[in-house]
């Protein structure tokens, strides 16, 4: 898609730092998202354009999935003990840039414990 800027990342019309791209296959890429909302947020494509989880399609769900594994495997990677996965998905969902992408937020520290009354 000519004005997705995932898009544009993925054919390198607009260049990335190579220390920023975490991950690269012919299927995914993973880079350090623009404006982190955590010490750890890094973003996971799929190289292929799709709009949205709302437009994936019956049998697609593997995309997802593969999404998610990998995810996992990042986070290992960065020695992340706990993190969050988010999918926006639409406007109102919170989904700024239509292509699909899976958010990975993590490297809090060590979670507050609860105080018992």
């Amino acid at each position: 898609m000519d004005d997705c800027i995932f898009c544009k990342i993925v054919s390198r019309k607009i260049p990335k730092d190579p220390k920023e791209i975490v991950f690269e296959d012919s299927e995914f890429m993973a880079f350090y998202d623009l404006h982190p909302k955590a010490p750890v947020h890094i973003q996971i494509i799929p190289k292929a354009h799709l709009t949205s989880v709302k437009d994936l399609k019956p049998g697609e769900e593997k995309l997802t999935g593969s999404m998610v594994r990998l995810a996992k495997n990042i986070a290992v990677e960065k020695g992340l003990a706990g993190y969050k996965l988010i999918f926006n998905v639409g406007r109102e969902g919170g989904q700024v840039i239509d292509h699909l992408h899976l958010h990975l937020l993590g490297g809090w520290g060590e979670a507050p414990r609860t105080v018992e009354i």
